[in-house]
């Protein structure tokens, strides 16, 4: 009986532990998948860290203080919900890729990597 009950307690520990991997963890913030979607989605209005439709707003950390976009949440908005001329990405990227893009976009505005 001891051995069952001890068999029981064991799956249900493996079980549920992968039940949190599948359902507790949300993907990992990656500069790689920051990169790409930066690649496919914003790169032909903001190659380079510029700004072909607005030159003054561009991606350069002087620019990004300047507009209050300084931060990874303050990007997250701007590529959520879109402002001005920029548009919402919020329906078409998911919340990992907009959180990855929003980190490498400003990694390179504040390591100058543009």
């Amino acid at each position: 009986m001891k051995f069952l009950l001890s068999l029981l307690c064991t799956t249900m520990l493996v079980l549920f532990s992968g039940l949190q991997l599948v359902f507790g963890q949300s993907a990992e913030v990656s500069l790689e998948v920051g990169e790409q979607v930066f690649t496919d989605n914003c790169a032909v209005c903001h190659v380079g860290g510029n700004n072909v439709i607005a030159p003054e707003k561009t991606l350069k950390i002087g620019a990004l203080e300047d507009n209050s976009k300084d931060s990874v949440e303050a990007i997250i908005n701007q590529v959520t919900n879109g402002n001005g001329s920029m548009p919402a990405f919020g329906a078409k990227l998911d919340e990992n890729e907009i959180q990855s893009v929003a980190t490498y976009v400003l990694n390179q505005a504040k390591t100058d990597s543009w």
